[in-house]
């Protein structure tokens, strides 16, 4: 089942059901998937900048674009200008395609894992997960790996309250840890 048919035939009908929306165009969509590398110390070193960005192309199969200091600040040794991460933003086809690989393959393969914090959903619905180690993308080979960086993954959707949002990515599949 593709990730749209599972939207339409699990997803849309329960959210109807449990939110009281008369009108399918109600229910909360996935507008983008938005993928940040923050670059840190490493700014300087080539090798590093280089292999982020085969790291973001490799995972999402678009080219990162580099995000650049708005001022400088001396304390981090950060003059404006400088690139200080990368970003990807997915919509469409590759924003699905990359949320079926996100649920269904790398989440399971994080060491540990024993689910998402409800607080990884904010107060407009939006849900971000940081990871530690980029190595839980199955694009990824470890033995090809020098250095090990992580990476936030934030999905933007629709919804309007954090209780809409955590439901409608609870009903997507994404794994959230049981309440105590």
């Amino acid at each position: 089942m593709t990730f749209q048919e599972h939207y339409q035939q699990k997803v849309l009908p329960e959210m109807m059901k449990q939110f009281g929306y008369l009108n399918p165009m109600a229910v909360p969509r996935i507008m983008k998937v938005s993928l940040n590398v923050g670059i840190g110390r490493d700014k300087s070193d080539e090798k590093h900048v280089n292999t982020v960005a085969d790291t973001l192309t490799r995972i999402t199969g678009q080219k990162p674009v580099w995000t650049k200091a708005k001022k400088s600040i001396a304390a981090f040794k950060i003059r404006e200008g400088q690139t200080v991460g990368a970003k990807v933003t997915l919509r469409g086809k590759r924003m699905e395609d990359f949320l079926y690989k996100l649920i269904s393959v790398a989440l399971p393969r994080i060491h540990d894992f024993r689910g998402l914090p409800a607080s990884a959903v904010d107060q407009s619905g939006n849900l971000t997960i940081g990871f530690r180690e980029h190595l839980a993308f199955p694009e990824i080979r470890p033995d090809e790996v020098e250095r090990i960086h992580g990476l936030e993954v934030s999905i933007h959707c629709t919804a309007r309250t954090r209780d809409e949002g955590f439901a409608f990515f609870k009903l997507l599949g994404f794994p959230f840890q049981q309440e105590k």
